[in-house]
């Protein structure tokens, strides 16, 4: 034991000339995406001999966290220290895609090249022709048949030439129209894989030769997913369907290629520090008075500056043809929520997000329709769901479908504090709603400086369904800001009335073909040399 411990420290203290390098191999097998970055893990495998060696990891992108890189591994070394070193002169590994597009584009180029060139010739040859119009001698006469002969030959050589010359024009615009749209497919990816690439150095010592296996996992940017969502409600008696969607997006330059993927409701982004709060003082304010010099200018003076102490907080380091939903396992830890795909998956890096399902859900909801008429005359049918607080949810869009049929977005709201989330399922004109001013119930008056003004209005409701529905109506009374201003409410029509807001709210029940009218009265009061705003 003693022989190996020396063995051991001898090779430790080895000069640094006698450390070789290798340059190994690295595959992603596992990426953890966070709301904003993700953390790539890749595996390392090698055969190393006795000594220090330098393993170097090339080709990896150049957006990736030095203070964010953990290595463990399994074999007979010891992990002398890690480094991370940028690599101007490699770029990104180029994918098959974006290959096959820049040699289809060099091909179309040399077609084009080929086209322009073969048109050059007909143009030298068409100038020959028309430099060489003499035909005889001066002295020389030619006969009619001879005259006929050459202006046939110039007539149908020069029309062949102008013939061809358009083929190759053709064939050019069309080659270059093609080119075009190439370059715009490349551009969208190009981008990605310009940049430069970055390197692991990982520096080992193995006591004796072997095969090691690394994990080295890092944390980059330019990543991460955003939540949405499909809604569909079959009728308005059946529980609404969530499908929890997700859009992961990476612009990193490397390729998740059939990776164990995982999504988090984590945000390193944001960081783990608490602040701290500060004592807040309060002091007069005391103006600087400048004494003036002879010629009544004031003079110049200078105050001590202020020094302000800021308290720098250091970011925490970061710890360690079924529907794919099916195969996602939720786990909930301590801070946040992780979605853990059961079967490999691929994320390109590319512009567009990649779309993965995470979950379906089956929501409890009621269902109702609501009605502003001063605003639209439309009523909107509404799901109301419970107990969605269970699901970790985040904010984020929703498609929304009723019915089979795609109605529209919404917006998913969790921070939400009500017990209900509730989302429009979009318009139904079998509930016609209809409101008016009541003229002959409207009147204005004046009595002594005081002017008097009621208001009468009609809201009319008619259920065309063959079922009965329950409608909730909305709709107010002005709300005064002044003190001369004295607004009553006459009617409410039965509403129940919120006096700080003015909102008149009825909620009731319509059986099939049935019909209710509503009227709500009020009165505004006010000086009569003054005119009322918004009324």
């Amino acid at each position: 034991m003693k022989t190996r411990i020396f063995l051991f420290m001898l090779v430790c203290s080895l000069p640094a000339m006698g450390q070789t390098e290798k340059q190994v191999d690295s595959k992603i097998t596992e990426v953890t995406v966070f709301l904003n970055k993700a953390q790539v893990t890749r595996e390392v495998k090698a055969r190393l001999d006795a000594g220090k060696t330098s393993l170097n990891l090339p080709g990896l992108t150049s957006q990736l966290d030095p203070q964010s890189i953990q290595v463990v591994g399994k074999g007979n070394l010891v992990i002398l220290g890690i480094a991370h070193q940028q690599n101007y002169l490699n770029d990104m590994n180029m994918p098959k895609s974006l290959r096959v597009l820049k040699d289809s584009l060099e091909l179309l180029q040399r077609q084009v090249t080929t086209e322009q060139s073969q048109k050059e010739i007909l143009n030298k040859e068409e100038q020959m022709l028309l430099s060489n119009q003499k035909i005889g001698g001066a002295n020389q006469n030619l006969t009619v048949n001879e005259l006929k002969a050459m202006a046939d030959f110039y007539r149908s050589r020069l029309g062949d030439i102008v013939i061809a010359r358009n083929k190759y024009d053709e064939k050019i615009k069309k080659l270059n129209e093609r080119i075009v749209k190439i370059n715009l497919q490349i551009n969208e990816q190009n981008e990605l894989y310009r940049t430069n690439t970055s390197e692991i150095v990982i520096n080992v010592m193995a006591e004796t030769a072997g095969s090691i296996e690394l994990k080295v996992s890092y944390v980059v940017a330019n990543a991460g997913w955003n939540p949405i969502y499909d809604l569909r409600a079959l009728n308005t008696k059946s529980p609404v369907q969530l499908n929890y969607k997700a859009n992961v997006y990476q612009r990193t330059g490397e390729e998740w290629k059939n990776v164990k993927l995982k999504l988090s409701t984590a945000n390193p982004a944001e960081g783990g520090v608490k602040p701290e709060l500060y004592p807040w003082y309060l002091d007069f304010y005391n103006p600087i008075v400048y004494p003036k010099n002879a010629d009544g200018r004031k003079q110049k003076s200078y105050a001590p500056a202020m020094r302000a102490e800021a308290a720098v907080v250091a970011d925490e380091e970061m710890a360690e043809v079924q529907s794919l939903s099916q195969y996602v396992v939720t786990t909930q830890t301590s801070l946040n929520t992780e979605f853990e795909i059961a079967l490999p998956y691929t994320v390109a890096s590319a512009a567009k997000p990649t779309l993965v399902d995470i979950r379906n859900y089956e929501v409890k909801a009621t269902y109702n329709y609501s009605a502003a008429p001063k605003l639209d005359r439309d009523a909107f049918l509404l799901a109301k769901a419970t107990g969605w607080e269970e699901y970790s949810l985040l904010p984020g869009e929703a498609n929304i479908f009723f019915e089979g049929t795609y109605v529209g977005k919404s917006y998913i709201d969790p921070n939400s504090t009500k017990d209900t989330l509730t989302f429009s399922l979009g318009r139904d004109k079998r509930i016609v709603v209809n409101r008016e001013k009541v003229k002959d119930l409207t009147s204005r008056s004046t009595i002594g400086s005081s002017k008097k003004e009621n208001y009468t209005w009609e809201i009319v409701v008619r259920n065309n369904k063959a079922e009965s529905s329950r409608i909730i109506l909305e709709d107010q009374i002005p709300v005064t800001q002044n003190a001369q201003i004295e607004v009553t409410v006459l009617d409410s029509g039965g509403a129940k009335f919120n006096k700080q807001s003015g909102m008149l709210t009825w909620d009731f029940e319509l059986k099939p073909n049935e019909s209710r009218k509503i009227q709500y009265k009020f009165e505004v009061k006010y000086p009569k040399d003054k005119q009322i705003m918004g009324l």
